[in-house]
């Protein structure tokens, strides 16, 4: 016997491009609000982030101003061996790694629990108070910010020193001491964000389904069980992206701050790589160098942040993608 064999039709690869091309156009058309939304952002990172990327080659360069980036003489990885040779490289890759994991250790559970303890608040008026007093600081400069602490530290005239001189204690020099560096950086960088943190899991503990609330309610919960077995779990995709973002850049420590805050007595413990490049690449005019350290630096952030979702993904199931 002979078999025939029934096929569905198949559309030819020219037919289906078009089909897709004209849903594409028609929703284009029908969401248009939407794609200009989102076209100066999308323009943005491309001008500013993606196309730089190709001038990355000045790492494997010895760049010359007047040859240009492209007509500069390829050195391959001697840039970034001369860095790795450098009696400063451990220094760096420590001071950036500790004071970026402590900021994250001591920086990711604080939002949280100050999160969880307005959430408890039914007072209105002192729940509004608190917030506004922990998020304000959120809108302060880093410049004003670090005048705030050198003033409030300041070993003469500083409200620190003047309060512990009350009690017969000699004033102390906060910034000039390397090993109150990273206290006064990271303390005074979770007085200014905790309160914005906060927000965001503020927003995640809205989203809970409230039977939830309800059904613990009805077995007698307690507050605290409400916040372990229904609060906790509610805000774990959010914290779990967080943390990850946050482990993401652990090797990028603001410049800004460190570098304001440095001084010679502390520079042992505050030179980080971000303020070696700003040194090396602009003061020193050392682009090569400067971008070889740079594009280590996004590598092994890059890294660990692959390295993290995945975990995270695979503890909890919640990641970035």
């Amino acid at each position: 016997m002979r078999t025939i064999e029934v096929g569905l039709p198949t559309k030819q690869p020219s037919t289906l491009k078009s089909s897709q091309f004209h849903l594409a156009k028609k929703s284009v058309k029908r969401h248009w609000q939407l794609y200009l939304l989102i076209f100066l952002p999308v323009l943005y990172f491309i001008v500013f982030k993606y196309i730089p990327i190709s001038n990355a080659v000045i790492a494997f360069k010895e760049y010359n101003v007047v040859q240009g980036i492209w007509g500069s003489q390829w050195v391959g990885f001697a840039n970034f061996q001369a860095f790795f040779s450098n009696p400063v490289f451990w220094t760096l890759l420590q001071n950036t790694f500790f004071l970026s994991l402590y900021s994250i250790v001591v920086g990711f559970p604080i939002p949280i629990i100050l999160a969880l303890c307005l959430n408890e608040i039914r007072q209105g008026f002192f729940k509004r108070t608190v917030q506004m007093v922990t998020y304000a600081p959120y809108f302060i400069s880093t410049v004003v910010m670090v005048s705030m602490i050198i003033l409030l530290l300041s070993p003469r005239l500083g409200i620190i020193n003047q309060a512990i001189g009350v009690f017969g204690i000699s004033s102390v020099d906060f910034l000039g001491n390397p090993d109150m560096f990273r206290h006064i950086y990271v303390w005074s960088d979770i007085w200014q964000t905790a309160g914005y943190a906060a927000v965001i899991y503020l927003a995640a503990l809205a989203g809970i389904d409230p039977t939830l609330y309800e059904a613990a309610k009805v077995d007698g919960a307690s507050r605290f069980q409400k916040i372990i077995h229904v609060d906790l779990p509610g805000i774990m995709p959010t914290a779990a992206i967080i943390l990850v973002l946050g482990v993401g850049n652990i090797m990028a420590v603001g410049f800004e701050k460190a570098y304001l805050l440095q001084n010679p007595l502390n520079l042992s413990n505050s030179e980080i790589i971000s303020t070696y490049v700003y040194k090396t690449g602009l003061l020193n005019a050392d682009y090569s160098l400067a971008t070889a350290v740079g594009l280590f630096n996004s590598v092994i952030n890059l890294t660990l942040l692959l390295m993290v979702n995945s975990f995270i993904k695979r503890i909890s199931g919640n990641g970035l993608w």
